[in-house]
Parts: C-alpha cells; structure tokens; sequence
C-alpha cells in the first residue's frame, strides 16, 4: 500500500486512485462519445415521441394540448390502421418464411465444394449491401409499366404488358424485393452450416443416413439456433418495412396517395399522418402501438421457440459456473 502523499504546508491528503476507479474513468472516455449519442439520438426521441403521442401537435404550433389516451383510442377505432397493421403482419408472414428459406438454400448450396463458389458468393451476398433506396428505384424501373424489362419479357411470349406497380401485382413485386435481398440470411446461415462438425454427418453417412435424413436430423436442429436469431431479427425489420413507398408508385407519384393499397403497410400510414396530415400526436401513437405489436411478437415467437431451439449449452446451465476435474 503507499502512503498518502502531503504536501508541505498543507493539512490535506491525496489518496491513491484505485486500480478500479482507473478502469472505471478511461470506460466513460471511451465509451462517452457513444452513450451522448444514445441518449441524443434514442432515448431523447423515444421520450419526445412518447409525449407526443398524448398531445395533437400538428410539428408546427408550440402550444400543443394534452389529449390523453384520445390518439390511442383513435387507433384501435379507426378501420383504415387496423387494416394497414393487418397488412403489415400478412407481409411478414409471407416474406419472413421465404426470405429464410431462400437464404438456407442458397447456403447449402454455396457450401459445396464447387469449383469458383468465392465469386458465387459474391454474387449471392451482392444485393444485401446494395442501399435500399437504390434497390427500389432499380425494381421500379425494372416493373415499369412502359419500358421496363419485365413487361419486354413478356412481349417475348407475346403476353400483353401488366401494370406491375399497381394493384394486384405491387404486393409480390415488393416481395420479390425482399427476398432478393437474402444474403444476409444466406451469409450467416452458411457460417452455422460450417461451424457443424463434418464428423457427425460422416457419421450418419456411415449409418446408412441419406443427405435428406442427415440434413433434417442433424444440420436443422444443429443450426437452429442461428435459424431462430434470423427469424427474430427478419420478423423486426419486416414489421418495419417502408420500402413501398418507394417503389410501388406510378412515374408520377402524387404523394402517398399513390401507393398501391395492397402495400399500404402500417409505415405508410405513419408518414402520411407525419408529413401529409401534420398529425405528429396520431402518428407517434401510431408509432407507438407498432412497437408493442412487434414487442408482441416478438414474444410469442421466443415462447414458441421451446423445444424447437437446440443449443449446444443449455441457456440456464450456461449461467452457472462450470465444474472443474477438482469439484466435488
């Protein structure tokens, strides 16, 4: 231990920082920069929109009135929202199973030794870093009703062009968009795939297992837990989609007006009431019961996920301390 250091003329001590209080201080140094951003560009926002949503700001006026629960009730009242948020979750329940399935198929696929599978998947992994706003645009002009590629397919086959930007078809344009975009889900699902050791499978293939057997047996439930993180993680985003706004409008779109009904999904009624209707109470309540929705969910998704997740460790046990040749 050293001594206190005094100095001469001086009735006061300085005592030695601890190693603790050392760690402690160069944390916040470095960790400072990122928790001012936290609470600058998230728990601010989130509190802000929270009171909002118990006013009828209009984002404009300074002088907004306390309204209570009239904007949540509004909400669960108003035919138009329920029917968008219905939407929202038929989207998931469509994209999220085929965006998961595309990427495994793909995985196993590039997870063959075949000859050139670097650049394949480059290839695969490309349209996942492609920025959203230009992947849109490109599927717009792609699905054009006048000169895009699709449409000249088919004149190929003699079949007249559809206005694939409209109703019925903008909903699966917009699913074909999401899916195309599955190297995510295809880049983590083949790390799972080679983090599994080659002997259990040369064991099955030993047992007389076929590839069928092997991969339900042992490569699904081995790799289910990365298959549940991507299904929690795709259920998010999905619920939170805006890309119809995007791309599932005319040449000449005249605003959210112009989105196809089909894809009036629940964050286009949120932008509407923003930037549209000047309605910043009703649209953070709206923003507000997205997120319960998805917290719910989410939930229930984690419930159902017993006995059907298998982990290698054991959650719970995991929290314990392991044992050692010496314990008794």
């Amino acid at each position: 231990m050293r001594a206190a250091v005094t100095r001469p003329g001086s009735t006061r001590t300085r005592r030695p920082r601890s190693l603790r209080a050392r760690r402690t201080g160069a944390f916040y140094v470095f960790a400072g920069p990122w928790l001012l951003g936290f609470l600058g560009m998230t728990v601010f926002p989130l509190g802000y929109a929270l009171w909002l949503s118990f006013t009828n700001s209009d984002g404009l006026s300074p002088n907004a009135r306390y309204v209570g629960l009239a904007n949540y009730r509004e909400v669960f009242s108003d035919p138009d929202t329920l029917a968008s948020l219905a939407r929202t979750g038929l989207f998931a329940a469509i994209t999220v199973p085929l965006t998961i399935a595309a990427g495994l198929f793909l995985a196993v696929l590039l997870n063959q030794p075949i000859r050139g599978r670097g650049v394949f998947r480059t290839l695969v992994y490309l349209p996942a870093v492609v920025p959203p706003v230009g992947a849109a645009l490109t599927f717009k002009l792609i699905f054009d009703r006048d000169s895009g590629s699709a449409n000249g397919l088919l004149d190929i086959f003699d079949v007249n062009g559809l206005a694939w930007l409209q109703d019925p078809y903008a909903r699966w344009v917009l699913i074909t968009l999401t899916v195309w975009g599955c190297g995510n889900v295809m880049i983590i699902s083949l790390a799972g795939l080679q983090d599994i050791p080659a002997e259990l499978l040369d064991a099955a293939r030993v047992d007389g297992a076929n590839w069928w057997q092997s991969f339900t047996r042992i490569t699904l439930p081995l790799l289910s837990p990365v298959l549940f993180f991507q299904l929690v993680t795709q259920i998010i985003a999905t619920l939170q989609s805006f890309l119809p706004l995007l791309i599932a409008v005319d040449p000449t779109p005249k605003g959210v007006g112009a989105v196809p009904q089909s894809n009036q999904l629940i964050m286009i009624d949120v932008f509407a009431q923003y930037f549209s209707n000047g309605r910043y109470g009703y649209a953070s309540a709206l923003l507000w019961v997205l997120f319960a929705f998805v917290m719910a969910v989410t939930f229930l998704v984690f419930r159902l996920s017993k006995g059907v997740v298998f982990y290698s460790v054991d959650p719970e046990q995991a929290k314990t301390k392991p044992r050692t040749i010496g314990d008794n």
